[in-house]
């Protein structure tokens, strides 16, 4: 297994970590194996548009369209009006 040295960590840092380390029942390298890997995890997810997510949540249920939905991008947005 690698390891790694970190340097220059800010004492109020420090702190933070081995208090949340103590919450979980951990110790401080334990804790921040698991702060390093729950953050490089949400990296490898790509980030993609809510119609994107949708379609693949949706997709293989038996929806389908005629045609795509298609993409609005650079809409201007505007405050409906309802007092009218």
């Amino acid at each position: 297994m690698a390891q790694i040295l970190v340097r220059k960590l800010e004492d109020r840092l420090k702190t933070r970590l081995q208090a949340r380390a103590k919450r979980h029942g951990h110790s401080m390298e334990a804790e921040a194996r698991e702060i390093l890997r729950n953050a490089l995890r949400e990296e490898e997810t790509p980030k993609r548009g809510l119609g994107s997510e949708m379609v693949a949540m949706f997709s293989g249920s038996g929806v389908y369209l005629e045609e795509p939905i298609a993409e609005i991008r650079g809409m201007r947005m505007e405050i409906p009006d309802f007092e009218s």
